[in-house]
């Protein structure tokens, strides 16, 4: 007989707390058969696979360092971030610093997410934790639904949790057993044999959890508390996912010669469509809902705190929370010290990816709208930042836009936003831009994205106008709008633009016109659409829109297997005088990245020399 120790996880949690569901003193001695008797205890158990969860945005130590793609850019050379640019993941899944890192002997408890465990060891930890609860669910003594509710999260996490290591490492084990000692599962050969083994898991997870906790006699101990609580919309939303990725052209090359971005596995497709149709069926049942553009920032941060939890009716699933001093410095992470004066990095969006994404007010990518074939040009290179898509105000400040109305007028400081930038003739020093003159804003690409961050009758917060302790931010792991975007590239994949499933009766393209219909700009030009390749293109790039400094960018361009192309290797800022007399992209930094070697994380060397039957990544 195993014994366990239950430990009370407090305020870890935003919107319950975990202690409701234990009736043991903190860090009891518990035997499985006691731990997994009853509901309360077995709660208890599940409830440190919550914890385990890793929330990108709050868990490193400065909290800036969570787009790792070419979405983004912090000018500290210890970051990941700099690391992965330079070409050195090895260094970037072993950084302190970073949501990557596996830290030895890390607790769940701690408020801060620096000091909980990085990505590798906290989902292990939580498969293992899966495996226990579905090993000793045979001592579960009371309602039936009380006992599927317990194993559903317990499949749910298992398949989550393996499906977290893949996204970085590639084929991974699937470990459906508690091992006592040393573990010796083969690599397997594909991504795909363990994406079809959490599949399993995802459906049996389905099969069991609630559609919502709140309508359940076990939810009523934690009635209007349960948001972040895993349900059948969420089994569906991750087994779509895990098929999608699967079906990637990344994953289906198999890090092979046979690497094609518009080439998926169409048996994998069709299977994500079916399981990202229920949970849409689900949406328009009511349980979930897209935001209107006028509470789109309820998703983000306009929830109450201390411990309301953003998402508004597009939540899905994310991260338990942190302290409050985490969840700011995150809210923090777009805008300039200067303007909060509150203890923070800065990250600044590239050039490259709002140029390459966010387009024009008509619906077009900049590109497209200056080829003069879908209609009259309307981008202007010589005022780049009129007409363009209302995404693109919307979540990013722009030159010369007021910022903090009631700053006085004697400090160092503007009302109004200064990116551009001096130089070196005028000032001497260039490396910092924003340092460049008195009053101009500590900038190094020219643009502040603000998605996450408050603003209130057209203020934002300030040091002038503290608003910011009123609410939470959070990125989501998943939303609504992400199940739509997936729901759209694996139809088109499969069946094309026009041509809707069985098992749902949305087509792609009118998946994709929901976001931009919600945005004010028209549907994708008819020319596009029926253009497969040109249509995938439109995909990904409302995808880069809708889902900006949410840190899927990294993954995204991998498992489209572009992330080695010049296109997403440059990253670029924008340099501009005060009078925008011109505007010109400068070169912040060249990443290295090669195929297949730099598409996946590489283990460390003692896992891959524990035993035979486990190759490191290619190139490592």
């Amino acid at each position: 007989m195993k014994n366990y120790k239950i430990i009370l996880l407090l305020g870890l949690i935003f919107s319950f707390s975990c202690e409701e569901y234990l009736d043991q003193a903190p860090e009891s001695i518990l035997t499985e058969k006691e731990v997994f008797s009853t509901f309360k205890n077995a709660q208890g158990f599940i409830e440190e696979m919550y914890t385990q969860v890793v929330g990108y945005e709050t868990h490193n130590h400065t909290f800036t360092d969570f787009l790792l793609g070419d979405d983004g850019y912090v000018n500290r050379n210890f970051k990941a971030s700099w690391a992965i640019d330079e070409g050195r993941l090895n260094a970037a899944a072993n950084h302190r610093h970073s949501y990557l890192w596996s830290k030895s002997g890390s607790a769940l408890s701690k408020p801060h997410g620096r000091d909980r465990p990085g990505l590798w060891e906290a989902s292990l930890d939580g498969i293992r934790k899966a495996n226990i609860v579905i090993e000793n669910i045979i001592y579960f003594n009371g309602p039936e639904e009380e006992r599927n509710v317990i194993l559903g999260q317990a499949y749910f996490f298992r398949a989550y949790f393996h499906n977290e290591i893949m996204k970085y490492y590639g084929r991974f084990p699937y470990i459906q057993e508690v091992f006592a000692g040393q573990i010796e599962i083969p690599r397997p050969e594909t991504y795909k044999e363990p994406a079809l083994a959490a599949n399993e898991d995802y459906k049996r997870a389905a099969e069991l959890l609630p559609a919502n906790w709140d309508e359940m006699s076990y939810g009523q101990l934690t009635r209007g508390e349960n948001k972040i609580r895993v349900t059948k919309g969420t089994a569906y939303a991750f087994q779509g996912k895990n098929l999608l990725l699967a079906a990637s052209p990344l994953m289906r090359a198999n890090n092979g010669p046979d690497l094609d971005t518009y080439k998926y596995d169409k048996e994998l497709c069709d299977m994500a469509v079916d399981a990202f149709s229920e949970i849409l069926k689900l949406a328009d049942q009511g349980y979930y809902a897209l935001a209107t553009w006028e509470n789109y920032d309820d998703v983000f941060w306009r929830s109450p705190a201390p411990r309301a939890l953003p998402g508004g009716t597009e939540y899905i699933f994310s991260a338990t929370g942190m302290n409050n001093q985490s969840i700011q410095s995150f809210m923090l992470s777009g805008m300039p010290r200067d303007i909060h004066n509150k203890l923070s990095e800065t990250v600044n969006p590239t050039h490259n990816y709002i140029h390459n994404n966010f387009g024009m007010a008509n619906g077009l990518s900049i590109e497209d709208d200056i080829s003069g074939k879908y209609g009259a040009q309307t981008y202007d290179a010589t005022n780049p930042f009129a007409n363009r898509d209302p995404r693109f105000y919307r979540w990013h400040i722009i030159d010369g836009q007021e910022i903090a109305p009631r700053a006085p007028n004697n400090l160092a400081i503007n009302r109004t936003a200064q990116l551009w930038y001096v130089s070196e003739s005028e000032k001497g020093v260039h490396a910092d831009r924003g340092d460049a003159r008195p009053g101009a804003l500590r900038n190094t690409t020219g643009y502040i994205q603000s998605k996450f961050y408050p603003i209130i009758d057209g203020e934002y917060h300030s040091r002038w106008n503290n608003i910011i302790d009123r609410y939470v931010g959070v990125r989501l792991h998943m939303r609504l709008t992400d199940v739509y975007l997936m729901y759209a590239e694996a139809l088109h994949a499969s069946k094309g633009a026009q041509t809707a499933p069985a098992s749902y009766s949305l087509t792609a393209e009118e998946a994709i016109n929901k976001f931009r219909n919600r945005a004010g700009i028209p549907n994708v030009h008819p020319n596009i659409v029926t253009e497969s390749n040109k249509f995938m293109d439109e995909i990904r790039r409302e995808r880069a829109v809708e889902l900006s400094y949410e840190s899927h960018r990294w993954l995204d361009i991998r498992r489209w297997g572009v992330a080695h192309l010049e296109k997403y290797k440059t990253k670029l800022g924008l340099n501009f005088p005060e009078d925008h007399s011109s505007f010109t992209p400068f070169l912040v930094k060249d990443r290295i990245c090669e195929y297949p070697k730099h598409y996946w994380l590489p283990f460390q060397t003692d896992q891959t020399q524990m035993y035979e039957g486990f190759p490191q990544n290619p190139g490592w």
